[in-house]
């Protein structure tokens, strides 16, 4: 649950765009009604009670609880500062106790950042250097953990395939998966598919993908993409058998919080201490970096002792869009993820 409260606190996405808007927006209302009606304000105690107790009974998993350490004024709303599952941030309700926000964001400094990043990438809209790997090797293992239906996972895959096609036996891809599936039972049978299709046919992998990505119509992938489904039926039974996925599912064993457990690759999980969907792994290094093609080819290339003639090839710098289907990215979703 830690993970999903820092993402409802997360400027990438919910707070650099959604959050001012509704803040401006909540202001208005709150000087509307001000303005035409007398209303009741809490005091601060019974502020911090009530926001208290709305976060722990609506945004806190089982098990979990959050404190609130201080409270002050700051805006005509009241400020609290609040430990979270070991992490302190800032939250704000309205005096009447009506309206929670996760975060305000200081607009001086918000420009002042933007303004920053433009002078270091040198101009308006031009991406960031893509990542590096530090850590060099003749044929570089890239690991990418997923959860099948997470959107950045599809969407981080949708960035890769073009340079697994590109790089070809250059590199060692792996396709693995977070170990536990937020996204339901239907994403753990996907996951065995895909790690099926790996795992027995996986000259199969990237054509099924590339259709799967595209539509999720996983039946109508695996005959395009020609995969031996008998072949398929057994491997995924077998491999369900074995770290009991299924029937871990059923019997509510193994849960991480309310998400089943899928322990197919957990070994891996633990050894990169995995935190969710995407996590990309270069020559035993997580790297976070830009999704699309262009940018995921400089990532991997500069892995090898000795770049290849290959890492030469002119991909895409347009982020794929987050999910199912094709499209380029919103803004917002580069290090978005399922945790």
């Amino acid at each position: 649950m830690k993970n999903a409260i820092k993402r409802l606190f997360s400027k990438e996405v919910f707070m650099r765009i959604v959050l001012p808007i509704i803040l401006v927006i909540a202001l208005v209302i709150i000087g509307l009604f001000s303005f035409h009606r007398p209303v009741k304000n809490l005091n601060p105690d019974e502020a911090k009670t009530r926001a208290e107790n709305f976060i722990n009974d609506n945004l806190m998993q089982s098990g979990s609880k959050a404190t609130i350490k201080e409270t002050t004024t700051e805006y005509g709303l009241y400020k609290f500062k609040i430990d979270v599952v070991s992490d302190v941030v800032e939250s704000y309700l309205s005096k009447d106790g009506k309206l929670f926000f996760p975060q305000a964001l200081n607009i001086d400094e918000t420009v002042k950042t933007a303004a920053d990043a433009t002078g270091a990438n040198g101009a308006a809209g031009k991406p960031a250097p893509a990542a590096t790997v530090s850590v060099k090797s003749a044929k570089p293992t890239v690991e990418l953990f997923v959860m099948s239906y997470c959107p950045y996972g599809t969407q981080i895959e949708k960035g890769i395939l073009p340079v697994l096609a590109a790089l070809g036996n250059k590199i060692n891809f792996q396709l693995k998966f977070c170990s536990y599936a937020m996204h339901g039972q239907k994403e753990l049978n996907e996951n065995l598919t895909q790690y099926c299709i790996q795992k027995e046919q996986n000259g199969k992998l990237s054509p099924y993908l590339k259709c799967f990505l595209e539509s999720s119509e996983s039946t109508a992938c695996l005959d395009s993409a020609k995969v031996d489904k008998t072949k398929l039926a057994a491997c995924v039974s077998k491999t369900d058998s074995s770290f009991k996925v299924t029937s871990n599912f059923t019997d509510n064993i193994g849960y991480q919080g309310k998400y089943p457990g899928f322990e197919v690759d957990k070994a891996a999980n633990d050894k990169y201490k995995v935190g969710g969907s995407p996590t990309l792994v270069i020559n035993g290094q997580e790297i976070a970096g830009a999704r699309d093609s262009a940018s995921l080819l400089a990532t991997i290339c500069s892995a090898f002792n000795t770049q290849p003639k290959e890492c030469e090839a002119t991909l895409s710098s347009a982020a794929p869009a987050a999910g199912f289907g094709s499209g380029t990215a919103t803004a917002g979703t580069a290090a978005a993820g399922c945790e």
